[in-house]
């Protein structure tokens, strides 16, 4: 019969830190945050004396000076005369705007592609095949330079969109104008009444949310499947709408037009963004496609053999029963991919997007000679958003994840 030992007993020495274990991990892990501490001080102790033997002192006083460049792609008013922490404002939000812009387009076209790759034609899977295949195994670089020889190359020029027979078109009746200088689409024009209407279509927004919830819990006690889309466009249009008409049409927009040799009003998209959001999106939906297909894949046959033998249709079988269960499999790598599109982002200086990395940390950081200052204040910032879309990300794959009982 074995016999256990009472240590509880025993007076407390120092022996016990090594050998005893209820102590022993408590002692590795202090000792290990001793070491850390001791090198994260020896390296700060280390740049310290460097920054003193060169000259230099840390601070971010830099911020307040004046930036004196320009940006040419930008979402809120800068000049010149603007300060480095205005011109890194600006950058930050066109990293955030092609970052928006690229995780939407990504997760559609990776949705797409991941379910025409199981496609039971033969031709639409190998076609995505060949999509995935091409857009993961060549460097990003490589297409966004390439998308942007595309746009400034073989796009016309404005002067061809002049005369009576021009060698160009604009599209969409005339409100879209694609040149080798840019892409100039409409631009909303705000009038008296135009915040009563952008309420009530933030109202909507919310009440689209309402609706999808009680319709979900309707089906779920019943059955019974509503025609959920055509009654959430209703909500969505039908009160901005009719609000928009009985305002007088408070808001406007403001079409390009040809003038002297470019285009005028309307909003600039220039090439550069363009390229960099295509890039971004084709290469990220790339990867998104195999998540995608392998979340499918991941689910049991039976569950296709039990939603036909109900009578459901292939759509609503994938809407209904195959990516609810799938979620659970793609969210996980769709958030490094969310991450991966954010970070890929900082190659934009390659097509002379003014995003976080050209303005912080290219223009910026040359002017000031404020090296670490710069970096340092650059990596805070990507890390705070990459926590920020993780955190988000994890909330919703929370919520969709399969409840336990």
């Amino acid at each position: 019969m074995s016999v256990i030992s009472d240590e509880t007993g025993k007076p407390f020495n120092l022996s016990m830190l090594v050998y005893d274990t209820r102590y022993r991990s408590i002692t590795i892990q202090t000792f290990a945050f001793i070491l850390f501490m001791a090198v994260l001080a020896w390296l700060v102790m280390n740049t310290y004396f460097n920054l003193q033997a060169l000259g230099k002192d840390f601070n971010f006083g830099f911020l307040g000076a004046r930036a004196g460049y320009d940006i040419n792609q930008r979402l809120i008013e800068y000049t010149n005369d603007s300060s480095h922490l205005r011109a890194t404002f600006v950058g930050l939000l066109n990293t955030l705007l092609v970052a928006f812009l690229g995780c939407i387009l990504a997760t559609i076209i990776g949705v797409i592609a991941g379910v025409l790759r199981l496609s039971n034609n033969w031709l639409v899977a190998k076609l995505m095949t060949v999509y995935v295949e091409g857009f993961r195994n060549v460097p990003l670089l490589l297409w966004i330079a390439a998308i942007f020889a595309v746009f400034t190359e073989a796009m016309p020029q404005p002067r061809a969109f002049r005369g009576d027979n021009p060698a160009a078109n604009m599209l969409l009746g005339d409100s879209v104008a694609i040149t080798n200088r840019g892409t100039y689409i409409p631009a909303p024009t705000w009038g008296d009444g135009s915040m009563f209407v952008v309420i009530v279509f933030l109202l909507s927004m919310v009440g689209i949310w309402v609706f999808g919830r009680w319709a979900k819990k309707r089906q779920d006690a019943t059955g019974e499947i509503l025609p959920t889309f055509w009654i959430k466009l209703g909500i969505f249009f039908l009160p901005a709408l009719l609000v928009f008409f009985i305002l007088g049409r408070p808001i406007g927009l403001d079409y390009p037009e040809l003038k002297g040799f470019n285009f005028s009003g309307g909003i600039h998209m220039r090439n550069s963004l363009l390229a960099l959001w295509l890039a971004l999106s084709l290469y990220t939906g790339a990867f998104i496609a195999e998540n995608v297909r392998g979340g499918i894949l991941a689910i049991s046959k039976g569950q296709t053999e039990a939603a036909n033998a109900l009578g459901l249709r292939s759509g609503r079988t994938m809407s209904l029963v195959i990516l609810p269960q799938a979620l659970r499999v793609i969210i996980p790598p769709l958030i490094s991919q969310y991450l991966n599109l954010t970070k890929n982002s900082s190659l934009a200086i390659a097509v002379g997007y003014m995003d976080l990395r050209a303005t912080l940390g290219g223009i910026t950081l040359n002017q000031t000679g404020r090296e670490l200052e710069a970096m340092l204040l650059m990596m805070v910032i990507y890390l705070v958003l990459s926590l920020l879309i993780s955190g988000a990300m994890n909330i919703y794959n929370s919520s969709v994840k399969l409840k336990e009982r």
